[in-house]
């Protein structure tokens, strides 16, 4: 391919969650919706199938003036209101005591696309989870990069020795660890660290940190939707004991957190020990930003400042409807997948629950004899996601135990 970068893959992206929705949509038209199960979709949904936007987030969003929504923002890096409250958002109320500063960035995934690509070399590896979002791998591909991942699970605990040895293989190799960590409401496991997991992986990549730099990325999506909102930051109060040779970047969304995911809106918060680590870091993500994506839609922040603060109690109460039916619907899944014998990686909280395959053939077989009975789910490595995000009720029930009867037959 002569017109672009030598080194650069060019093989075609295939969106394989795209293409299942397409197939879940059809499925609908020929079969009927009430026969059909789409657990594809990665958004929430009502329980009459209607996408969840939320009242207290867009009848604000929409009495903006349009001015306001046309102009540029304050900054390249983010209104100042809306970093300020994205700080405030995230550890206001806990006992942080490092120094941070935040990057206005399109989504999470601006968030962690910016680190990924700015804190390696090309040619350097990326620790990522061995069950994950598949956007990671691809992110690492483009800017040049390798990956190696740790297995997530050791029984129904987070895998804490595979993690180190992944980290040790990788900082035998490279002078420097940068480490991917989804949580809590692991995408696409719904697990949680737990307090003693956190305070474990903080106190090896401070040995680690010994000999290289080391930056943790935690992509918190899915934060706003643990089932213990109140107390879903208080792990980040682990992020105190770091070293000075450690740094934390959060990858924040609001896409997630105020069902607005067109608007593409989030933050990077880097935290650290010293003032001119965070500087350091924050000099190249400005830079980063102001050459790739310019700007951040300025009506998305101010709305996001506007419903966290002087909207507070109309979103908090609307959400949290939303949270309590998530939850209704992943504990009749989980405990009728229970139930049947139906193997699902250890769950929590969150959008997905996946059921867990010993290979990758088996899960092709299974995906397959899925779609064939009207079930539609999502691929990811060693695991077919079921998004109980858009599944009513009424379709979770007794799911589980069809998908085990259909699992089966694919032994």
């Amino acid at each position: 391919m002569r017109f672009v970068k030598k080194e650069v893959n060019t093989t075609p992206i295939e969106d394989t969650v795209f293409v299942i929705v397409e197939k879940a949509a059809k499925a609908k038209v020929q079969y009927g919706k009430e026969k059909v199960v789409d657990a594809t979709i990665g958004s929430l949904y009502d329980e009459e199938g209607k996408l969840v936007a939320f009242d207290s987030v867009f009848d604000p969003y929409n009495e903006i003036p349009k001015e306001t929504k046309a102009k540029y923002a304050g900054s390249f890096t983010g209104n100042p209101a809306y970093r300020n409250q994205v700080a405030d958002w995230l550890i206001g109320n806990i006992d942080c005591r490092l120094k941070h500063s935040v990057i206005a960035t399109p989504g999470g995934t601006g968030a962690v696309n910016i680190t990924i690509s700015e804190c390696l070399d090309q040619g350097e590896t990326v620790i990522l989870p061995q069950i994950a979002w598949g956007s990671y791998q691809l992110m690492a591909t483009m800017a040049n990069l390798k990956t190696k991942s740790y297995t997530l699970f050791e029984g129904d605990h987070f895998n804490l020795k595979s993690f180190q040895e992944t980290c040790s293989e990788v900082m035998a190799q490279q002078e420097k660890l940068v480490i991917v960590i989804n949580d809590p409401c692991h995408n696409p496991t719904g697990y949680s660290l737990s307090k003693e997991e956190w305070q474990e992986v903080i106190r090896f990549l401070n040995d680690c940190a010994n000999q290289v730099p080391v930056v943790l990325l935690n992509d918190i999506a899915y934060i706003d939707y643990a089932y213990d909102t109140a107390h879903s930051r208080d792990y980040m109060e682990q992020f105190n004991a770091i070293g000075e040779n450690v740094v934390v970047v959060i990858a924040f969304s609001c896409s997630k957190s105020l069902t607005s995911y067109g608007l593409r809106c989030g933050a990077a918060l880097i935290l650290g020990q010293n003032e001119a680590d965070v500087r350091g870091v924050e000099v190249v993500f400005e830079k980063a930003a102001r050459a790739t994506w310019s700007n951040i839609a300025n009506a998305a922040m101010d709305n996001f400042t506007y419903v966290t603060t002087e909207n507070l109690a109309e979103y908090t109460n609307e959400k949290d409807g939303y949270v309590k039916l998530l939850k209704e619907r992943s504990d009749i899944f989980t405990k009728e997948a229970c139930e049947a014998g139906l193997p699902c990686y250890p769950y929590k909280e969150g959008f997905f629950v996946t059921i867990r395959m010993e290979s990758n053939e088996q899960r092709d077989r299974y995906h397959e004899a899925l779609m064939n009975e009207l079930i539609f789910t999502v691929k990811v490595n060693l695991g077919i996601r079921v998004a109980v995000c858009s599944l009513s009720i009424n379709d979770c029930k007794g799911l589980a135990k069809r998908m085990k009867t259909i699992l089966d037959t694919c032994q």
